[in-house]
């Protein structure tokens, strides 16, 4: 009775071992197909450069989506959300729509990944994404870039890091030079000891934990100094939090002199990031914010 068990254990094994490697294979094929419909919808003539390293880590890694005879191209510098914790680069509501709409206006789109929790925190994730921002303006030039003309844009975590990096720009030393502004799509993340001082999702604590000066210097409000570069804080009003922190945001960098607008937007805090580039009013004044930077 004993053996027959372990040899019905052993099967079940083999048989949840072969189940869970379909699903793989499914998955996988599903983002192959996935990816070839994207590729296919891109501008005639765009590329792609996949799986670009700038460190060690197996998610120190960028790609790079270029327009159709790129030559001295702006470039949006594109950063996932996911609670700090999940996420990834290609996602389709993180390049799709972006791609077809920058692209198609002679833009270089790059998306980023970063470390996520528990290998990084907040901050070792915003230098991350510092050192990708510096590894890619060296290598700008030789896609058809413009290592000067380029704006930071993040969705959810993603916001909450580019506009960490925005308010103190001390955090990207490399970037030479600076970014010309930023967009942060949805962010409710920059006050973070007043997130954690109040009631709040658990995806805060497993971000930042208890240490109370990682919530001081991992805060964009808090940090923000003089001479930040303009800021564009799109906020979703189906949402308590967003607003609020996006409009205290803009109340302090207005006492330091430093450009931040915010945009309200109808919109759910998923379509926010999956809608621009296809979305025509949210689109066109994202557009009017970088076309204020000197950008097409």
């Amino acid at each position: 009775m004993t053996r027959a068990l372990g040899l019905l254990l052993l099967l079940t094994l083999s048989v949840l071992s072969q189940a869970a490697t379909l699903r793989e294979k499914l998955q996988e094929r599903r983002e192959e197909r996935a990816q070839q419909r994207f590729d296919a919808e891109l501008p005639a003539g765009s590329r792609v450069l996949r799986e670009q390293v700038y460190g060690e880590h197996p998610r120190q890694r960028f790609d790079v989506y270029l327009p159709p005879a790129a030559k001295q191209a702006p470039i949006l510098f594109m950063v996932h959300g996911g609670g700090w914790h999940t996420g990834d680069k290609a996602m389709g509501a993180v390049v799709e729509n972006k791609a077809a709409h920058w692209l198609s206006k002679g833009y270089v789109l790059v998306s980023s990944n970063y470390r996520l929790i528990p290998d990084a925190d907040p901050l070792q994730q915003a230098a991350d994404l510092a050192k990708a921002f510096t590894a890619v303006q060296q290598q700008a030039a030789g896609w058809g870039g413009d290592p000067t003309h380029m704006v930071l844009m993040g969705h959810s975590a993603g916001a909450h890091l580019v506009s960490l990096l925005n308010s103190d720009s001390s955090l990207a030393p490399g970037a030479k030079p600076l970014w010309l502004g930023t967009v942060a799509l949805d962010s409710a993340a920059f006050d973070v000891p007043a997130i954690m001082h109040a009631r709040h999702y658990p995806l805060y604590d497993q971000a930042f934990g208890s240490d109370t000066a990682l919530w001081q210097a991992a805060s964009p409000l808090l940090v923000l100094r003089a001479g930040a570069r303009p800021l564009l804080a799109v906020c979703s009003t189906r949402r308590d939090d967003a607003c609020p922190q996006a409009d205290a945001y803009a109340a302090k960098a207005a006492t330091l002199g430093v450009k931040v607008s915010v945009l309200r937007k109808d919109l759910s805090h998923r379509a926010i990031n999956q809608e621009l580039g296809a979305e025509p009013a949210y689109t066109a004044a994202v557009d009017a914010f970088l076309n204020g930077l000197g950008l097409p």
